[in-house]
Order: structure tokens, then C-alpha cells, then sequence
């Protein structure tokens, strides 16, 4: 593998970072926006890319061209860019993994509230202590 191939890879990873950092933002708005057929579009497209990522990084943890540049120094701007966004992908994804958190528990309350009102006499805890019921004259299980 020549220099300018090891190059090539590098700048292949950041390109593929630089598309998942974006796509974290678009997953943030379609979460915010509680679109289910987008983000089921968006999960898709995020784990196509992340699985290129992880094979990309496979392939240049084989190659020692690579390694002696980057010990060498030579891509040292590259790396820094790569480790840089690397961070704000991890930041974006909390913050998305947080809105799924918070959107769990909204819709959780909002099943236990529909519960209460139904029918409050047929109201149960399972073994976890959450709350379950039946809307059994609807055809609803919770």
C-alpha cells in the first residue's frame, strides 16, 4: 500500500465521521419532531455508516504504511480532526439518547394515566412495581 493510498483511508474516515456527526443532527430533529418512519430511515442509514466506519478503521489498524505515518506524525492534523469529531458525535448522541429517555417516560406516563382513567378498579402492579392494566372493552392490552 503506497502513502497516498494510507492517505486515501484517512481522509475516507473523516469524510464517514464528518456524515455521522450530521446524521446525529438529523436524528435529534426527527426525535424532537417524534416522526417514527423517519427515524426508522435515519437508524438505518447510522448503522450502514457506522458499520463503514468500524470496517474503515479495521483496515487501517492493518496497515503499517498508515501506522508509521501516524507515529511518524505525518497525519497529525487528520488525526486531531478525526478524534475532534469523534467527541461531538459521542455529545450529539447522548443528547439524542437523553430525548429517547425523556419521550419513554412521557409516553409511560402517558399509558398509566390512560389506565387510571379507564378503569381504575382493574389497576395492578407487575412484579417490577409499574403499573398494568387491560383495556379489555377496547381490545388493548397494556
Amino acid at each position: 500500500m503506497t502513502a497516498l493510498a494510507a492517505e486515501q483511508l484517512i481522509a475516507q474516515q473523516l469524510h464517514n465521521l464528518q456524515q455521522l456527526e450530521e446524521l446525529l443532527s438529523v436524528e435529534k430533529e426527527v426525535l424532537q419532531k417524534q416522526s417514527p418512519q423517519a427515524l426508522t430511515a435515519v437508524t438505518e442509514q447510522k448503522e450502514a455508516l457506522l458499520k463503514a466506519i468500524q470496517q474503515l478503521d479495521e483496515q487501517n489498524a492493518q496497515n503499517i504504511i498508515l501506522k508509521n505515518e501516524v507515529k511518524s506524525g505525518i497525519h497529525q492534523q487528520e488525526i486531531a480532526e478525526i478524534e475532534a469529531i469523534l467527541l461531538r458525535c459521542k455529545d450529539k448522541n447522548q443528547v439524542n439518547g437523553q430525548i429517547i429517555q425523556q419521550s419513554s417516560l412521557a409516553a409511560e406516563r402517558m399509558k398509566n394515566s390512560l389506565l387510571e382513567n379507564h378503569n381504575r378498579s382493574s389497576m395492578t402492579y407487575n412484579s417490577k412495581g409499574k403499573k398494568s392494566g387491560g383495556l379489555s372493552s377496547l381490545g388493548i392490552k397494556a
